[in-house]
């Protein structure tokens, strides 16, 4: 019996692959929160962390072997939205926001809120990503990618815990990262997508070198390495719109003369 094929001469079995790998994404982030409310925090930050590489190999997979769909992108979207917002919410939440509840009923307030307020933010994210997919610029992704802003919590909480450094005495830092990174995602700041990079066939020994280090290093600490590639990357947002900017209002001023004559 002959396999069943698409009109572009795809094997129907190929769709399965990419799907599969969603799926996988989605229950590792489902884990990661029955991990969390179960006092689990490690355990949740790796499973979040293995939903980030399986939602980067499934649309390469897809890619590669010719099996995209308007199915798959919303059924990734979904995906992310639990890995990427449910899961980092509900962790941030149980390992340290809820502890503001014992100072007061309003800081127990502000500490669930400032976790659905991060939720919120990525579901919005993800809703402008999905209308966007079309005309957006390749090169960079328009406000902070919500697996960016989850592995940036799993880094600060997966570091925390390493050190031994009590939830309650950083509570109000992780707050304010947690808003911090909600806002950075709805927001327009420009993120450097990584997607178009290497643009040449051939990678520049440079980066080979780069690499290396930065796996030594990952092997050395993993935790610190991790939320010192969170920072850095969550701050060069900023850094580069606000640049951007600024060299678009010195070449307007340098082409005002020009124009008035």
């Amino acid at each position: 019996m002959k396999e069943q094929k698409t009109p572009n001469g795809v094997a129907r079995g190929a769709f399965l692959l990419p799907n599969a790998l969603t799926t996988g994404a989605l229950m590792a982030g489902f884990f990661a929160i029955v991990s969390a409310i179960n006092g689990q925090p490690v355990a949740a930050c790796i499973a979040i962390l293995i939903a980030g590489v399986l939602d980067g190999l499934d649309g390469r997979v897809a890619r590669l072997t010719n099996t995209q769909s308007e199915f798959g992108v919303q059924y990734d979207s979904l995906s992310d939205m639990v890995s990427f917002g449910m899961a980092p919410a509900v962790l941030v939440y149980t390992w340290a926001l809820s502890d503001l509840g014992e100072v007061d009923t309003m800081a127990a307030n502000i500490g669930w809120l400032g976790a659905f307020f991060y939720c919120a933010c990525a579901a919005l994210r993800l809703a402008r990503f999905n209308t966007q997919a079309g005309v957006a610029d390749k090169a960079y992704f328009q406000g902070l990618a919500s697996p960016a802003a989850a592995g940036t919590i799993v880094a600060a909480v997966w570091f925390s815990v390493s050190r031994e450094i009590e939830p309650d005495t950083v509570a109000w830092i992780v707050l304010v990262l947690t808003i911090l990174l909600g806002t950075l995602m709805f927001s327009r700041v420009r993120y450097f997508s990584f997607k178009a990079w290497p643009a040449r066939d051939r990678v520049p020994i440079a980066w080979i070198f780069v690499l290396l280090v930065l796996l030594v290093l990952l092997a050395i600490d993993l935790p610190a390495v991790l939320l010192t590639i969170g920072l850095v990357y969550v701050f060069s947002g900023p850094v580069v719109t606000f640049r951007g900017r600024y060299r678009q209002r010195r070449r307007r001023r340098r082409e005002g003369p020009d124009e008035s004559q």
